[in-house]
C-alpha cells in the first residue's frame, strides 16, 4: 500500500472523528430520543448505527458516481451543501413539532384528580393521569415506530462534507482499491464515534433524575433536535 494512501487513511480517521464529536447534530436526536422514549440499549445501537449508515452512505455514493462519471470537486460540493441545508430545515421542522406535541403530551399527562361521591354521601378522590387510557398508549405506541424512519430520513439526506472532496477524490487518484480503504476507515470511525458518543451520553442520562420535569422530556428532546437543526444553519456547526 502506498504512502500517500496510508496518509489517506490517517487523514479520514482523524477527520471522521473531530468531524463527528463537532458535530452535536451526529448524536443528540439519538441521546435524547433514547432518554424520552425509553429505548433499550439494543435498539439505541442499532438505530444510531441505520441512522449513521445512511449519513455516510448516501455521500459515499454520490461521490462514487462523481469519480465514476468524472464530475468536479466542485459540482458534487454544491449538491452536497445543497442536501446539507434540506437535512438542517428537517432537524429544524422535526424538532419543532415534537416539541409542540411534547409540549401537549405533558399537560395531558398532568396528574389530576377526579371527585367520586357515593350514595351514601361518602367522596372518593381518584388520582389519575390521561397517559394511563389505553387509546393515548396506542397513539404513542404508533408514534414511537415512525420517529427511526424520520430520523433515517434526515440523516440520509446530510452530507459528510470532508469526505468527497478531501478523501475520496485524491484516493481515486491513486487507485480503486485506495479509495475503497480510505471511504471504509473513514465510514467505521464516524459510525463508531457516533455510538460511543450516543451510549456513554444515554448511560449518564439514565443516572440523572428529572423529576417534575420528567414529563417535559419528549418536549426536551424535540426542542434539542430543533436547536441542532438551527446550530447547522445559522452557527455552521
Amino acid at each position: 500500500m502506498s504512502r500517500e494512501i496510508l496518509l489517506l487513511m490517517a487523514t479520514a480517521a482523524s477527520i471522521g472523528f473531530l468531524h463527528t464529536l463537532l458535530g452535536p447534530d451526529h448524536y443528540l436526536p439519538f441521546i435524547v430520543m433514547a432518554r424520552a422514549r425509553n429505548w433499550t440499549k439494543i435498539k439505541t445501537v442499532w438505530i444510531t448505527i441505520l441512522c449513521g449508515l445512511g449519513h455516510v452512505g448516501s455521500s459515499v455514493i454520490l461521490g462514487a458516481i462523481g469519480v465514476a462519471v468524472g464530475f468536479s470537486v466542485g459540482r458534487l460540493e454544491s449538491v452536497e451543501a445543497f442536501r446539507g441545508d434540506i437535512a438542517a430545515w428537517l432537524f429544524i421542522v422535526f424538532g419543532f413539532l415534537y416539541f409542540i406535541w411534547g409540549v401537549r403530551k405533558a399537560i395531558r399527562n398532568e396528574p389530576h384528580k377526579h371527585f367520586h361521591i357515593h350514595k351514601n354521601g361518602e367522596k372518593h378522590i381518584h388520582p389519575h393521569k390521561h397517559s394511563e387510557d389505553h387509546t393515548h398508549r396506542h397513539t404513542e405506541e404508533s408514534k414511537k415506530s415512525i420517529t427511526p424512519w424520520v430520523l433515517f430520513t434526515i440523516f440520509v439526506l446530510g452530507p459528510c462534507e470532508p469526505l468527497i472532496p478531501i478523501l475520496m477524490y485524491p484516493a481515486a487518484k491513486n487507485s480503486v482499491v485506495g479509495l475503497i480503504v480510505v471511504t471504509a476507515v473513514f465510514c467505521l470511525v464516524t459510525i463508531g464515534t457516533m455510538l460511543a458518543v450516543v451510549l456513554i451520553s444515554t448511560l449518564g442520562i439514565t443516572l440523572v433524575s428529572l423529576g417534575k420535569l420528567e414529563r417535559y422530556t419528549h418536549a426536551i428532546a424535540g426542542a434539542t433536535i430543533c436547536l441542532s437543526g438551527i446550530g447547522i444553519v445559522f452557527l455552521g456547526l
